[in-house]
């Protein structure tokens, strides 16, 4: 703030000087807001699939592995038992 009450060519430099990089600052908060918005964006979304997907797995896991189901013996078969030795 000096450099506004003084005359010098030098102050009215630095008081520019100072003016512009308030303003560089204030454009590159800017830029980095929208960033953070867009990141934001894209992680709620990230989640959201995510959900969507295990909910996807989870239907599809039982026919992933299917039940065994016991097949018939093939063959003569008799009811009788067969003797112990």
């Amino acid at each position: 703030m000096a450099a506004t009450v003084l005359s010098s060519p030098r102050a009215v430099q630095m008081s520019l000087f100072v003016v512009r990089a308030f303003v560089q600052m204030r454009e590159e908060l800017q830029a980095h807001a929208t960033v953070f918005k867009r990141l934001a964006e894209i992680d709620k979304k990230l989640v959201t699939h995510d959900v969507i997907l295990r909910d996807v797995y989870e239907k599809l896991r039982p026919l992933l592995n299917p039940p065994v189901v016991p097949r018939k013996e093939l063959g003569f078969h008799t009811l009788l038992k067969k003797p112990k030795r």
